[in-house]
């Protein structure tokens, strides 16, 4: 959940090196018996005879779980043919807060048949196995993630208005979603209210090595500020530039569900539009890629509701000390659970650009941006 998450699903063309039979690195192993049993998976799951696997190359990015590219033969079933699939997985650590991977298969699921624009969701394995974890396979979409290069495309400044408007059709789509019996495993909608979320954030902080009085400033000012909860609807809980594809200025997918839950939509506006993620142009405030009533309009041409700035507001200022929470966990990781890292270890850095923010956010006195 850092400048590293960014996806880029960029990797090796189909049939390039075949797949070693040795450990791959810190973040993943596939051992040959372990390629067997992800062919003989697929081979099952899709009901072809046999399944060659020609490549599975580790993706740059994810930084709480594992992408891998993986292109396959298939010889017969569903997927005939030579296919371009990516299996993601956990990796060695994570966040308390992450989906387990059988999880959000099934929240990309209800997505894609809602007609929210992610790569198709095609097999998931809970068996332990198979791979020593959970996993599951989804269609490969091409394109880049990179939140850095696409706020420095200058070659995009002309489409990003058109891009931050199918972003906000593309999140009041999600929206959409409600309580439902095949979402279940979600949290209660009360775990994500605002209060209990600082509960949780307040918890962390007091057991950690560092005080951080900003953070336990803004949470105050959060506390005296709760907005009244709306009915609930599935939030993405992550989404921001880094975190959809781009192939040229076609969106490709929204990536990276594993923080799904119930909530208040604004949520989501908030945490799009917050200064963490507008990478190299702060001045964007939508994603670093236009301004605001573009991200807006497409957002309420879609839905027919209306965008209330005090309440963006109020989750942009609860986006900053999430974020800096988050940032936090993930230099623990390192440091405390033993992944080494140098991208967690950087991580934490971010937590102190985040206090800067929200010192910057409320010296306004608490003023919504205009719709």
């Amino acid at each position: 959940m850092a400048d590293t998450p960014s996806r880029q699903f960029e990797a090796p063309a189909p049939g390039g090196p075949a797949l070693a039979s040795r450990s791959r690195d810190r973040r993943g192993k596939f051992a040959a018996d372990r390629h067997a049993a992800v062919a003989r998976f697929l081979a099952e799951e899709s009901g072809a005879d046999a399944v060659e696997i020609l490549a599975l190359t580790l993706l740059d990015g994810g930084a709480i779980q594992e992408n891998w590219a993986l292109d396959a033969h298939f010889d017969g079933g569903a997927l005939a043919g030579d296919r371009r699939l990516v299996l993601r997985a956990d990796a060695s650590t994570g966040v308390p807060s992450s989906l387990g991977r059988v999880e959000e298969f099934a929240v990309l699921k209800a997505v894609f048949a809602a007609g929210v624009t992610v790569p198709e969701p095609l097999f998931v394995c809970a068996d332990p196995g198979i791979l020593g974890k959970p996993f599951f396979v989804m269609r490969w979409a091409a394109g880049t993630a990179a939140g850095h290069r696409i706020t420095r495309d200058a070659a995009l400044d002309p489409a990003m208005p058109a891009i931050a408007e199918r972003l906000g059709q593309e999140l009041a789509r999600i929206h959409t979603i409600g309580p439902r019996p095949e979402l279940a495993f979600l949290p209660p909608y009360a775990e994500a209210l605002p209060v209990r979320q600082i509960a949780r954030w307040r918890a962390y902080l007091d057991h950690h090595p560092t005080p951080r009085p900003v953070l336990e400033w803004g949470m105050r000012w959060l506390e005296t500020h709760l907005p009244a909860p709306p009915e609930p609807v599935l939030c993405h809980r992550d989404f921001r530039t880094g975190n959809y594809l781009l192939d040229g200025s076609i969106l490709t997918g929204i990536l990276d569900w594993e923080f799904a839950g119930w909530g208040d939509p604004h949520e989501d506006i908030g945490w799009f539009c917050s200064k963490g993620w507008r990478f190299a142009r702060l001045d964007r405030e939508a994603g670093g890629i236009a301004d605001r009533p573009a991200f807006y309009r497409g957002y309420r041409n879609e839905s027919g509701r209306a965008v209330e700035p005090q309440r963006v507001f109020f989750w942009e200022v609860m986006a900053s000390v999430r974020w800096a929470v988050i940032a936090l966990q993930q230099t623990d990781r390192h440091i405390l659970a033993g992944e080494r890292s140098l991208d967690l270890a950087l991580t934490g850095r971010r937590a102190t650009e985040c206090e800067l923010e929200i010192l910057m956010l409320l010296d306004r006195g608490g003023a919504p941006a205009d719709a």
